[in-house]
């Protein structure tokens, strides 16, 4: 019998967020795309960096929410910002208003400084494994993984690794080489930006680095239901693996163990980074410590499990938690990235906190050539910050530092 999985990330919500920005920057409502394709009304050249709070948080972001947000994947929750700074998070009229917290972020803009200093970088490959990618938007046509082994187009397996014309990975749910299908690659494409956007002054920003960090595309979801089946995730773990990858994102689940799966997983050399998934159908997240996702739940070495926190620095309540099986948090509400046809949402969801972790490790692992992809973990995870929040819901009690885990195990001053 076929194993499903599926998304963690609310994918097609209906977003409405206005914001108020620092330095007399005016206010704007900004709305992504629903199932009838609305976007984001951003100017082409813009630079969005302003809004991307989980790298910098001013304090400044504040959104009203009905209901439980982030629920099932399927749904649609509507969101309205609030930009008077002085409405704190409770409970108001069936709402919650949450404004956010300055410094409640992962502290990438001290990582950056630490890695610009860096004398050597080594190129890591980033499986995507996920729905398809938007291979063409600007933000990532510079940092998709380009298989030089294979010549383009001539029907001919060059490389004998068993696909034709596979030049940026694989599409498992058509068998064949096509890694985006159309305009709905949203949640695999938002996923690449978080990774490695690029670093241009446009649109948004990526956290690794696209010169040295290059995105495998392996596609094993449906594309409009965000459904597929653990045998097309095994065969993509495979071919990560085999052409060359380092860290595989899989922001997706089931409550099917699949021991074959949690095999391959644990004997791969591979550092996997997983959603905890985004609660039950009310949309409240829920231990899987004692309700088991997977491969969240697997628990082995090689695994850093996210769950998602808001822009309050506290775990949003749709995140999945649980004290052995959880990692850590990181960002994943009303997270700006790319979407297909050059355009940009807010997602929202553990499917988008886990990217955050992703590429954060592999901004590490380029820089710190002393460190192997285990020791990249530990430093994640030693070097999480502390939230009162967190504890007893988390192993590490903590969320993404990225400076803490890109410095880790250095003298004060290196």
């Amino acid at each position: 019998m076929k194993r499903g999985l599926c998304l963690f990330g609310a994918a097609w919500m209906f977003l409405t967020i206005s914001l108020t920005h620092g330095g007399g920057k005016g206010s704007g409502v900004y709305e992504s795309h629903s199932k009838d394709g609305r976007r984001l009304p951003f100017v082409s050249g813009d630079s969005y960096y302003e809004y991307q709070w989980a790298l910098k948080n001013r304090g400044d972001f504040s959104v009203w929410m009905e209901g439980i947000h982030g629920g099932q994947p399927e749904g649609e929750t509507a969101f309205q910002a609030v930009t008077d700074p002085h409405i704190q998070k409770g409970k108001a009229g069936g709402a919650w208003w949450v404004q956010a917290s300055a410094g409640a972020d992962t502290g990438m803009e001290a990582a950056w400084m630490f890695y610009e200093q860096a004398p050597e970088r080594r190129p890591v490959i980033v499986a995507v494994i996920d729905t398809g990618v938007d291979i063409s938007h600007p933000e990532l046509a510079d940092s998709i993984w380009v298989n030089e082994d294979e010549i383009p187009g001539d029907g001919i397996d060059n490389d004998h690794n068993g696909y034709v014309d596979d030049i940026n990975g694989w599409n498992f749910c058509k068998e064949d080489n096509q890694v985006v299908s159309g305009l709905e690659e949203d949640h695999g494409t938002h996923s690449s930006g978080t990774i490695a956007a690029a670093w241009d002054g446009q649109g948004t920003c990526g956290i690794a680095d696209s010169r040295y960090v290059k995105l495998m595309v392996l596609k094993v979801l449906d594309t409009y239901e965000g459904k597929g089946v653990s045998s097309s995730v095994k065969r993509a773990i495979r071919y990560a693996q085999d052409n060359g990858a380092s860290i595989c994102n899989l922001s997706m689940g089931t409550m099917t163990r699949d021991e074959e799966l949690e095999r391959l997983m644990r004997d791969s050399p591979m550092l996997f980074v997983v959603s905890a998934g985004n609660g039950d159908a009310s949309g409240r997240g829920y231990s899987i410590d004692d309700l088991p996702m997977y491969p969240a739940s697997f628990g082995a070495d090689n695994i850093i499990t996210v769950g998602s926190m808001l822009f309050d620095g506290s775990l949003d309540v749709s995140s999945n938690f649980g004290r052995v099986s959880v990692d850590l948090a990181a960002p994943g509400m009303a997270i700006l990235g790319p979407v297909p046809d050059r355009g940009y949402a807010y997602m929202s969801g553990t499917s988008m906190a886990a990217p955050m972790v992703t590429g954060t490790a592999a901004l590490i692992y380029s820089c710190r050539l002393d460190m192997d992809l285990m020791e990249v973990k530990k430093a994640i995870l030693d070097s999480a910050r502390p939230v009162e929040s967190m504890e007893g819901k988390t192993a590490t009690g903590g969320v993404l530092d990225a400076y803490g885990a890109i410095t880790y195990g250095l003298e004060p001053g290196i």
